[in-house]
This record gives structure tokens, sequence and C-alpha cells, in this order.
């Protein structure tokens, strides 16, 4: 679990109680401390909550609810949600199964993702495109370009972000 979200780190994650509860598996705790983070848009709480949503730790379960928070958190560009919001699209949870879309996702949450979470999103991701036909994958990738580029206003994607 840590390791999909990418809040093993302590450094990587602000401080506070909702974060140790969530550690701990004090998921209601966790629940009532980031879910103001969620609605205040902090991306690393939207993950959180929609991973706990996903998994119905503390809360209802709902894939719905976990896939919204899952894009508010990708297209604020938060790594563990993009993987996370991928594997929605290619299981079809909360979002209509879409392989593009998760090719999408999984490509960019592998190129922002911290060194030791790369190969092991870069093989979901490549797992994704097994399923998919060659012009799928190049609609995949370009769309992940265009994010990347629409984010950040630069060309030259290849040199910025590895992996996709």
């Amino acid at each position: 679990m840590a390791l999909t979200l990418g809040l093993a780190a302590a450094d990587a994650r602000p401080r506070g109680d909702g974060w140790a509860a969530f550690a701990r598996g004090d998921y209601v705790r966790a629940v009532a401390l980031l879910a103001p983070m969620a609605q205040r848009g902090h991306p690393r709480a939207m993950t959180a909550l929609g991973y706990m949503y996903e998994n119905g730790l503390g809360v209802p379960q709902s894939y719905d609810a976990a896939a919204e928070l899952y894009t508010g958190a990708a297209e604020g560009g938060e790594p563990a949600a993009q993987h996370l919001l991928g594997l929605s699209y290619d299981k079809g949870h909360g979002v209509s199964q879409d392989h593009v879309l998760a090719y999408k996702w999984l490509s960019l949450a592998a190129a922002a993702a911290p060194v030791r979470l790369r190969e092991p999103y870069l093989r979901l991701r490549n797992a994704v495109a097994i399923k998919m036909s060659f012009e799928q994958v190049l609609e995949g990738q370009r769309l992940a370009m265009e994010w990347h580029q629409g984010r950040s206003g630069r060309t030259g994607l290849a040199a910025s972000a590895p992996g996709l």
C-alpha cells in the first residue's frame, strides 16, 4: 500500500496526524483528518482518500468517489494518483474501462514518479500495453505528451519526462 501511494518516505509528504493515522491503519481518523485537506485540493490527501474509498477503508467502498479523487489529484500532477487512475481505467473501476486512458495516466505516473517507483510503474503500464493495438499505444502516448506539454508549456518531452 505505501509503495502504491508513495507515502512511505516521511520527507515526501506533509507532516500531520492524518498521515500518521493512515500509516498505522486508523482509517476512520485518517478520513476525518485528510478529508478537509482533500476538499481544499491537496493532491496527496486526495490520493490517500481516494485509496481509502477504493478499498473501503474507514469509508464505504466507492469506486466512483475514488476515481473522482484520483482524477483531481492526477490532473494536479500527483504521480501516485496518476498511477491509481490509470489502474482504475484499466479495470473500469469508477470510470469506463479505457486502455488508452489507462496507458496515458500510467505513462505520466512513471515519468513523474520517484526513481524507486519508476520501474514498477512502467511494468504495469507495459502490462496494459499488451492488451492494446499499436495504434492505441500511439494514441495513449500522444495523450500523455499533450497533457505534459500543456502543463509544462515546453517541447522536448523526452528529455524532461523519461518513460513516456
